[in-house]
């Protein structure tokens, strides 16, 4: 019987949205979507680059308090507001946070985030390397 168990950090930025950072459950952990903000919600910058930078490393935050890391991923989602401007970025974050064999990826372009300044959204789903945790 599989159990599902919430991960967070502290503080859990997304508690008052009634989300979970991630879920553990059948041997892997479900990042919700991290954007580019601290860990106060503010947004970080208005530029693409440092927004997607301060998501990947949301999004390391909370695999590390699951006990996991960026080589335990096996499939990211990446939601950005403008993919014409932004598709070489998002190639070079990739390489900057990811390393090979590169997990399986889809990008898709959206109208708009959770917050109207936020222009990238990262998500990914983990091996759960630790169940017991």
């Amino acid at each position: 019987m599989s159990e599902i168990r919430q991960v967070a950090t502290t503080p859990d930025w997304y508690e008052p949205y009634k989300i979970s950072q991630a879920i553990r459950a059948n041997g892997f952990i479900y990042v919700s979507g991290q954007a580019g903000f601290d860990g106060t919600g503010a947004t970080v910058s208005t530029e693409f680059l440092e927004q997607g930078r301060q998501a990947f490393r949301n999004v390391e935050t909370v695999l590390a308090a699951a006990g996991a890391t960026f080589s335990d991923v096996v499939k990211v989602g990446i939601f950005v507001r403008n993919m014409a401007a932004n598709l070489d970025h998002v190639v070079q974050l990739r390489g900057e946070f990811l390393t090979k064999p590169y997990p399986a990826d889809t990008l898709i372009e959206v109208v708009s985030l959770a917050q109207p300044d936020w222009q990238i959204e990262v998500e990914v789903i983990a091996l759960d390397r630790q169940p017991g945790l």
